[in-house]
């Protein structure tokens, strides 16, 4: 009857050490989820940046190949791809890009005054990672408090 109960008693005890560290376990992978995420989402934000940053340069190159004294920014963001104000068609740009933190097409647009497209944003309402040290170009990127916030801009004779 000794011999009985002390089997017993360790089964108890297997399991109960078992629960414990599937308990434990699942506390980890749930933190090692959380801090993946992190790196994803900041890794996004990254690719943002210079994703947002060729956009605007190419609207600032299309804007600065305008010919005649009058510039003007490209009417879609399509026409970076194919500038055909030319003999030759220009392309300002290779691709259209996805938004990287997103991961979907579309842009928000920035029109200009007279016009056309003068920058883009992000559609994500995400708080960003990145709140202070951006580039001069991009200090007006601080303290915001979502990604739709950013807004990449071309501005003649700003950088």
């Amino acid at each position: 009857m000794l011999n009985g109960n002390s089997h017993s008693s360790n089964r108890g005890f297997i399991l109960l050490g078992m629960l414990c560290l599937l308990v434990i376990s699942g506390y980890i992978l749930t933190q090692a989820s959380a801090k993946w995420s992190d790196v994803v989402k900041r890794e996004r934000e990254q690719e943002l940046l210079k994703v947002g940053d060729t956009i605007r340069k190419a609207i600032g190159s299309y804007y600065n190949a305008t010919p005649g004294v009058v510039k003007q920014y490209p009417p879609n963001l399509q026409a970076l791809l194919y500038d055909d104000r030319f003999p030759m068609p220009k392309r300002h740009i290779r691709k259209l890009y996805i938004d990287p933190v997103t991961q979907r097409e579309g842009w928000g647009i920035v029109v200009a005054p007279n016009g056309g497209v003068m920058g883009v944003n992000s559609l994500s309402g995400e708080k960003p990672f990145k709140q202070k040290n951006f580039r001069p170009i991009y200090q007006d990127f601080e303290d915001k408090d979502y990604y739709g916030q950013w807004y990449f801009v071309y501005v003649e004779n700003y950088l």
